[in-house]
């Protein structure tokens, strides 16, 4: 289902030894924004429907309820109908997985988002399971997740939000990742897995690294491209690295820091002040990656809706791969 499609127009970047281009998600993730407000008001206008994003919250989780927030600020902003259905940190399995099935059979919501995590009492596969494909915003469902690593067929309806704002990152910033040895750092179902699968759809030859990995460093030494997203706080070292190469830092991890306002700094799974010095591209920690989490979010609310409709999905940007081996 090749999704990620064969990379942009191989830009130059920094051949290492200097300091690296800085690779804005902020800067992308507002192109995008507009992109959607502009596809939005065309569905409006044209067909009479506006995108739905339904968020389940329970609890009174703190992170949780900032990613809500924002989430529902972007919704609004590119003119999508916002729904919330908040629980309290008691509320009954049987009680969200209620809530869910009704938002599954409103055709006013186009995409269903279940924040996670869920409180212990509840089984979060359960209750993840039970929004329906055609729904399933974060595109971690199986049929999904299925299509997106199947060569040739139909395209998933939602690619996980993460790695496909990674794609969008690296093809907007004119970086063609046919033939390249790309290495991934972490092997989760969010991130590592399914952006391993779009590098691969995309023609760069992956290699997954994980926590039994042996000699990794030697590994990314190899790397015309480093994902990182290991949830280890400046893991890779800019010695590390091979002169020139593209580092994407998903990673986002809080370090003490006694001269910042609130003790601590956030910082990235690479140690971007030695990284800076050798790669040719980098992505920041914040204003990297963690703004288009977001933004493809908003994205695949809008796919999602144009697909209720009968309408071609927008895909991640670049036609897919030729089917071969």
């Amino acid at each position: 289902a090749g999704e990620g499609g064969g990379g942009g127009g191989g830009g130059e970047g920094g051949s290492g030894g200097g300091e690296a281009i800085i690779i804005s998600g902020k800067k992308v993730s507002e192109e995008i924004r507009d992109e959607i407000r502009v596809q939005t008001d065309k569905l409006k206008r044209e067909h009479g429907v506006t995108p739905g994003l339904a968020v389940v919250l329970v609890g009174n989780r703190t992170d949780s309820a900032t990613y809500v927030r924002a989430k529902k600020a972007m919704a609004e902003s590119v003119g999508f109908l916002s729904v919330d259905c908040a629980f309290d940190e008691n509320a009954s399995q049987q009680e969200v997985l209620d809530c869910v099935h009704a938002l599954n059979e409103d055709p006013r919501v186009h995409a269903i988002l279940v924040q996670l995590p869920l409180p212990a009492h509840i089984d979060e596969h359960k209750i993840v399971s039970a929004v329906r494909v055609d729904k399933d915003v974060d595109g971690f469902s199986t049929d999904n997740i299925g299509n997106l690593a199947l060569r040739g067929g139909k395209p998933p309806l939602a690619v996980p939000c993460t790695p496909a704002g990674c794609v969008e990152l690296l093809q907007r910033s004119g970086i063609d990742v046919r033939g390249k040895e790309a290495v991934v750092l972490g092997r989760s179902n969010i991130v590592g897995m399914p952006v391993a699968l779009l590098l691969q759809s995309m023609d760069a030859t992956v290699t997954v690294c994980h926590s039994r990995t042996r000699n990794i460093q030697e590994h990314i030494a190899r790397a015309d491209v480093v994902i990182a997203a290991l949830g280890k706080a400046e893991f890779v070292r800019g010695e590390w690295l091979k002169p020139g190469c593209v580092v994407i830092d998903v990673g986002i991890n809080s370090k003490p820091d006694p001269t910042a306002k609130r003790g601590y700094r956030l910082v990235g799974d690479v140690h971007y002040e030695s990284a800076a010095r050798v790669a040719g591209w980098i992505t920041p920690v914040p204003g990297g990656v963690g703004p288009m989490t977001i933004v493809m979010l908003m994205r695949n609310t809008l796919n999602l809706c144009r697909h209720s409709l009968g309408l071609e999905r927008l895909p991640l940007r670049r036609a897919p791969t030729h089917k071969g081996r």
